[in-house]
């Protein structure tokens, strides 16, 4: 139904209202008694096989929904009923903004990927807050932030407390972002001195809180061996609980689509299925040279549940799905589920 009827009306309409005309109507169906029931009779499967015991918490199945769809904590509890075992909010800056000009939101469909430079529109901590205190699933909850784009580099560890802070009652563990490409300057946060200057900080907070919470670093895919050694030395030193691997890219090298409409497009991070191998890669590589020292959540081009399974084999202990999800519809979630059954039980 979703590839033949809905698929071709969103892909009709421009991506990012497209976004919002189908969690308006996923927030509406939600809304009439009954329905909820029925969606969670369609999509969500379950079986002991799933479940995955990580940082402290019990995931019920290891299929998760990354950062960049939910950005303001709006649509979690209507996108938990789609068999979801977890859903990362965010990213979440301490004061509202509203990203760069549209439009910044770009689909590539011959290469089954997106382009974008959304550049951290949301409306800020302190407003995601007053949905995520009404939760109404007992679905895990990420909280992926970031810092303000007026921000500098040298403010920017404040920035990130703040958003540590803010949420810390309110989400089940946190991402802290320093790798999209779409806000100016942020991957140089990636820089050694910097993350263990900050990751240390909230490691430190953390264990002040009654109830710490898990602190993973989400990375680029664009990092060389190099910097990978440099991540695995950094989990090491902060002692944080694991990395997400990996955020989009900034190349657009073997794309099937035409280099001239790819240069129209412009900048952005580029997610989906172009981004597949290289995110397998920085999964293997960081599993097997750390030997297995931290636990991965794997993301990038998961399209089939063979790509899961790839990510899984790679190292990965639980996976995130995203341009997949808007490809292929929700019954990729249950269909990943089910692969993992098969494969694993």
């Amino acid at each position: 139904m979703y590839k033949y009827l809905i698929k071709p009306l969103l892909f009709a309409m421009q991506p990012e209202k497209a976004h919002y005309f189908a969690t308006g109507c996923l927030s509406f169906l939600s809304s009439i008694p009954g329905v909820p029931s029925l969606i969670r009779a369609i999509y969500d499967y379950q079986h002991p096989t799933l479940k995955r015991e990580l940082f402290g918490l019990t995931f019920p199945n290891p299929v998760g929904l990354a950062a960049g769809f939910d950005k303001d904590a709006r649509w979690f509890n209507e996108l938990a009923n789609l068999g979801f075992g977890f859903i990362e909010v965010g990213t979440l800056t301490p004061k509202g903004q509203i990203g760069n000009p549209q439009p910044r939101l770009f689909r590539i469909p011959e290469d089954e990927g997106l382009i974008n430079r959304m550049g951290f529109n949301n409306l800020g901590a302190e407003d995601a807050i007053k949905r995520l205190k009404n939760r109404k699933t007992n679905i895990i909850i990420g909280g992926n932030i970031g810092k303000n784009t007026v921000t500098s580099n040298d403010d920017a560890l404040a920035d990130y407390v703040f958003n540590f802070n803010t949420l810390h009652d309110y989400v089940d563990y946190f991402v802290v972002n320093v790798s999209c490409p779409n806000v100016k300057d942020l991957t140089k946060l990636q820089d050694t001195p910097f993350l263990l200057n900050l990751l240390g900080d909230l490691k430190h907070i953390n264990t002040t809180k009654n109830h710490p919470k898990p602190i993973l670093l989400k990375i680029a895919p664009d990092l060389n061996n190099s910097q990978l050694d440099e991540v695995i030395d950094i989990v090491a030193q902060t002692n944080i609980d694991g990395i997400i691997a990996t955020n989009t890219t900034t190349s657009r090298e073997g794309l099937k689509t035409n280099s001239d409409a790819i240069e129209q497009i412009g900048n952005g991070g580029l997610s989906g299925k172009p981004v597949t191998k290289r995110a397998t890669e920085v999964i293997r590589y960081l599993s097997e040279k750390s030997n297995k020292a931290f636990p991965i959540i794997g993301v990038g081009g998961i399209h089939t549940p063979e790509d899961a399974i790839e990510k899984l084999e790679a190292g990965a202990d639980l996976v995130q799905i995203y341009t997949g999800f808007i490809y292929e519809g929700p019954g990729l979630i249950k269909a990943i589920s089910k692969k993992i059954v098969e494969h694993y039980g």
